[in-house]
């Protein structure tokens, strides 16, 4: 599912919403996600499951052409862990 097909279902699904109105609300969620991330924070949608920022640490890759080693700096990385609910969804 693409943003556009989540903000038209959204309009479909509550005929009051315009398609602006609706793209409005997604985006909303979408950037208070964000927010709260790069804050450091979590976001938990209960029944569906929880964003977080992993730390991933400082390592030495190599460069798979060349056979290079190369020094790569530590990262936060986005995590997702399924909910309960989403997950016995899925498994049914």
């Amino acid at each position: 599912m693409k943003r556009s097909d989540l903000i038209n279902s959204l309009k479909n699904k509550h005929k009051y919403l315009s398609y602006n109105e609706a793209e409005a609300l997604v985006s909303l969620v979408f950037k208070e996600i964000s927010s709260s991330l790069i804050q450091g924070g979590r976001a938990e949608l209960r029944g569906f499951g929880s964003f977080s920022v992993r730390i991933r640490g400082a390592r030495t890759a190599r460069n798979p052409r060349t056979g290079e080693k190369i020094e790569v700096s530590a990262k936060k990385m986005p995590y997702f862990r399924a909910g309960k609910k989403l997950y016995k969804f899925l498994n049914e």
